[in-house]
């Protein structure tokens, strides 16, 4: 764990674009009790935020604290995280971001072999920058569990692994189990592209844990098998759960995917006044205003 400690928390010192920060600030506003904000993803491999979205976790200490609405902490608590967009000016643009809510006690559990499905360990694994945490005490929580994280995945992961290349193949395989847990659109390439991505991390990372891990047996494996299959059929149920919460909790969304539809395709739409105080209501409407348009196609 020392090894891993020592990659994952130079990753968390990782600098950000100040464009990143502003837009961590703004979210943190939102949410009293905030203690750390977590920056990953796309954007993060890329080094640039601009034409992208940001995407961020928010480490707050209660759920009740961090909402006004005591439904929106129910379900955070019931099936986490909440998910939320938002955008800010900055330097004349605009930066956007997709966050997600989370309790810094919960996610401590969360990434551990106790969680059965990887949604959040898998995540977790991966590269992680620290934009802002409000001590060196949460500081030293989020290294932990961040390294807990890659351990967990590869300790879940390993018994699948029958022969290997190089020390790599271990996220490769792994990442390639866990999407296909979720509703991802993702090719089987995709896992292999994410980890060339940060080639050298993950064969730092791989080497040390194929040599910590126990070489499986048959038994490890066939048990190994059974507990993949079983996250599969769980992470269906799991993925619908959260779009259908996020279709309650996803403030802002209405703006998120006009802006996407604009970005993609070049149509604009503005919503009437009615449409931005009724989304769910009025998305049918609203589609079909952007399909008459050329929006879909």
């Amino acid at each position: 764990m020392l090894e891993l400690l020592d990659i994952v928390g130079e990753e968390m010192r990782s600098p950000a674009s100040d464009a990143v920060h502003a837009i961590a600030a703004a979210a943190r506003d939102r949410h009293p009790g905030t203690l750390a904000v977590l920056f990953y993803g796309s954007c993060l491999r890329s080094g640039s935020d601009e034409g992208g979205l940001v995407d961020l976790y928010l480490l707050v200490k209660s759920y009740r604290q961090a909402h006004r609405n005591p439904l929106s902490a129910l379900g955070n608590r019931l099936l986490p995280p909440n998910v939320y967009y938002i955008e800010t000016a900055f330097e004349g643009r605009t930066v956007r971001a997709k966050y997600a809510v989370v309790t810094l006690s919960a996610l401590e559990t969360l990434v551990t072999a106790r969680t059965f499905h990887p949604y959040f360990w898998a995540r977790f694994a991966q590269p992680t920058g620290l934009l802002w945490s409000d001590g060196e005490q949460t500081t030293g929580r989020v290294n932990k569990l961040l390294a807990r994280a890659v351990n967990t995945l590869a300790r879940e992961s390993r018994p699948l692994l029958e022969s290997y290349g190089g020390p790599q193949d271990l996220f490769i395989r792994a990442f390639a189990e866990t999407y296909r847990t979720e509703l991802r659109a993702e090719g089987a390439s995709r896992a292999a592209e994410l980890v060339a991505h940060y080639e050298t991390r993950y064969r730092r990372l791989g080497a040390i844990l194929l040599r910590e891990l126990p070489n499986p047996g048959p038994r490890d494996r066939a048990r190994a098998q059974r507990q993949w299959r079983g996250r599969r059929l769980l992470g269906k149920f799991l993925s619908v759960a959260r779009l259908t919460k996020a279709a309650f909790t996803f403030a802002g969304g209405q703006g998120y995917l006009l802006w996407k539809i604009e970005r993609h395709s070049g149509v604009r739409v503005e919503p009437r006044a009615w449409e931005q105080r009724h989304p769910l209501l009025s998305a049918p409407f609203l589609a079909w205003r952007i399909y008459r348009k050329g929006g879909f196609r």
